[in-house]
């Protein structure tokens, strides 16, 4: 029972390798020789491999040759929704204490996309910022959270709306996510004051996440 396991887990192992292997080719469409390379197996472990991959849509083979199959798509547009599920309690709690509109921003090649947005619900006055909002990710607050190195968190002014103010914090942690958590206003923040509790947001983010 034991070493059924154990191969079981070897198998899923090499087969997220080789889908892995297959999104990151720079060739145009790796073939089944190029695979074996890439992941150390035999051309036939990699033959083998391919049939449930196939099965459920994520590759296609097209004679030697192997692409991504259309189920990638399927799995990709999950992500975004589950993004903001996990990310919205802290948002919440983060708008809330701040006054400021909280949001989380993740990098998409060179742009920087708001993916989660919570508006507080007592200010007379905030800054409507919408989900799917993007700009380039070396600039404003979010942005310079993603693409710079930070230490704390990172203050913005009318980068990205005239004389709004940011403050963001990047989200670690996470393998292969490039985000930061952070606030906007129509008002001067008191970053030594907001500061930590945009780093806390992200950090229980990054928990969310994980």
């Amino acid at each position: 029972m034991v070493g059924a396991t154990k191969e079981s887990s070897l198998t899923l192992e090499r087969g997220l390798a080789l889908l892995q292997a297959v999104a990151e080719a720079e060739s145009e469409a790796p073939s089944i020789s190029e695979l074996a390379t890439a992941i150390g197996a035999s051309r036939a472990a990699v033959y083998r491999l391919l049939v449930p991959l196939q099965a459920r849509g994520l590759v296609r083979r097209e004679g030697s040759k192997v692409r991504l199959g259309l189920g990638v798509l399927r799995l990709a547009s999950n992500v975004l929704p589950q993004l903001r599920m996990a990310a919205n309690p802290a948002l919440r709690e983060l708008a809330e204490k701040v006054g400021a509109t909280a949001h989380l921003t993740v990098a998409d090649g060179s742009e920087a996309q708001a993916v989660a947005v919570v508006e507080p619900s007592w200010t007379a006055f905030h800054v409507a910022y919408r989900v799917g909002s993007r700009h380039p990710v070396h600039r404003g607050a979010a942005g310079k959270a993603i693409s710079q190195p930070v230490d704390n968190w990172v203050v913005s002014t009318g980068e990205l709306q005239p004389n709004a103010y940011g403050v963001a914090a990047p989200v670690r942690g996470v393998p292969g996510l490039r985000a930061s958590v952070g606030v906007v206003a129509l008002e001067r923040l008191d970053a030594d004051v907001v500061g930590p509790h945009v780093v806390r947001a992200a950090e229980e983010v990054a928990a969310a996440l994980k």
